[in-house]
């Protein structure tokens, strides 16, 4: 099991659970960035009577990151691979796992769209955007990321949407009563900035944000009036960074949306029933939210489709990923 950075609690838990309950042994490789929850994790598991050789932790380096991953997935003892990350490295460790046709879950990238619809409650609309775009600072897979709303609507919806972030959101340090922290690293940050820079070159406008308390800090961010061709929707942008574009027609921009390569959650908001219905079974996602920015729950089957993913976490089918379908046919016993 390769757990990412931003969750890295709740990724190791929702993995080794369902594992663990039908049999598995486990072995956890944490990002190296934050290997600490791990070694918490695997302490409370023995604390709590799991045996010696069921749960295991290999922290690594930055370094040796690549190695021990390709070591885990070439191996003939490990005979189930998952794994939440970037696309671009799932699809590596894929690959990786083709010598030893290794049964392998993927919960890779996402663009998440956000549509809002001229007949949607806008103030809840914007209650969903705040809660799926800077939730963990804008870095979780979730993320509301092609953010398009309708012409009739844009220029209200975005003045609520400012007001929100005045009113809600406070960076810096959060042990210190601020609601949004650092971003993870440099890379990070500058990825944000040259999606922000881009929009702006292309003709956005910057309502609120924009800037920084140096280091990792960077502002909540909302610009207007995107480019369809702007990176921030061509790449997903893992930052608390909201760029939203605007359309006319429910099919243009469906169809501009479902051309993404990735399609983990998607969101939109409305209040025309057949139109939910409709949406809702058109954008090529795995995880649709209509009318709520928060879809995630335990219970739920959490992946996506495309280049998000293979298989799901979560809910009864999640112990599948670690099971196999065995067929016996019984004669003359």
């Amino acid at each position: 099991m390769i757990a990412p950075w931003n969750f890295p609690a709740a990724m190791i838990a929702r993995k080794v659970a369902p594992a663990i309950a039908v049999g598995c042994t486990v072995v956890i490789k944490p990002a190296a960035l934050t290997p600490l929850s791990a070694l918490a994790l695997a302490k409370l598991a023995d604390e709590a009577g799991i045996p010696a050789g069921v749960v295991n932790v290999l922290p690594t380096s930055e370094e040796l990151t690549a190695t021990v991953g390709e070591t885990i997935c070439r191996s003939p003892k490990v005979t189930a691979l998952s794994f939440t990350g970037s696309t671009r490295v799932g699809k590596l460790l894929l690959s990786q796992c083709a010598g030893t046709v290794k049964k392998c879950s993927m919960e890779l990238g996402g663009q998440a769209p956000f549509i809002v619809f001229p007949s949607a409650d806008l103030d809840k609309a914007v209650a969903g955007l705040m809660a799926s775009k800077f939730r963990n600072t804008g870095q979780t897979c979730v993320c509301s990321n092609n953010i398009m709303v309708h012409e009739d609507v844009h220029d209200q919806f975005v003045a609520k949407l400012v007001e929100a972030v005045k009113k809600e959101l406070k960076f810096g340090d959060i042990l210190n009563g601020a609601t949004m922290g650092p971003m993870i690293n440099q890379m990070g940050v500058d990825k944000v900035k040259r999606h922000l820079e881009d929009a702006l070159e292309k003709g956005a406008k910057l309502e609120i944000g924009g800037g920084s308390l140096g280091g990792l800090y960077l502002e909540p961010t909302v610009v207007s009036n995107v480019s369809w061709e702007s990176l921030c929707f061509k790449e997903e942008t893992f930052g608390p960074l909201a760029a939203i574009g605007k359309f006319k027609e429910e099919e243009t921009v469906i169809d501009f949306l479902n051309t993404s390569r990735v399609g983990l959650a998607g969101y939109f908001f409305s209040r025309d029933a057949g139109q939910v219905w409709r949406v809702a079974e058109a954008l090529e996602v795995g995880m649709v939210g209509a009318n709520t920015g928060m879809l995630s729950c335990c219970e739920a089957p959490f992946g996506g489709v495309k280049e998000s993913g293979l298989g799901r976490e979560g809910a009864l089918i999640g112990s599948e990923e670690f099971l196999e379908t065995k067929y016996i046919c019984f004669a003359d016993c």
